[in-house]
């Protein structure tokens, strides 16, 4: 069975309704790529750092809501980053000359730790993965229209 690792910017495509410039809604595209991943039992994994940028981002009574999905939906389980890995994060920010932030390094590597595809809309981050031998995708390319 196939697990993902979602970036925190697919969510918030969700929360708070983003659409692109020429009005394709990406809100509603992650609404029915996450409805997919729980109809098929697909494990979600989630870190401390997607929480936390989430933290930085939503509003606190936003955030208090929005952590719940995490805690109470049964596909989604959390993974941790060890010592090891948060070298490598630092080792490969400093390789991609810190294009990407330092959570996106590290989403990346819990990514393929966990053997998951990495689901983002960050191009830059998409480049590197790709880049690091990382599966990365859109959430459209999982869930056709």
């Amino acid at each position: 069975m196939t697990s993902y690792y979602i970036d925190t910017c697919i969510y918030l495509n969700l929360w708070q309704k983003e659409e692109s410039k020429s009005g394709i809604k990406y809100w509603q595209i992650t609404q029915k790529f996450l409805e997919y991943l729980e109809e098929k039992n697909h494990i979600i994994y989630y870190s401390g750092f997607i929480l936390k940028e989430l933290s930085f981002i939503l509003t606190k009574k936003e955030f208090k809501n929005k952590k719940e999905l995490f805690a109470n939906t049964p596909n989604f389980t959390k993974v941790l980053l060890d010592h090891e890995e948060l070298e490598e994060a630092r080792k490969i920010e400093k390789e991609v000359n810190f294009e990407v932030s330092f959570y996106d390094i590290i989403h990346m590597i819990l990514a393929r730790k966990t053997k998951s595809v990495l689901i983002t809309r960050d191009k830059r981050l998409r480049n590197i993965a790709v880049k690091y031998k990382i599966n990365v995708k859109l959430p459209e390319e999982i869930v056709k229209n």
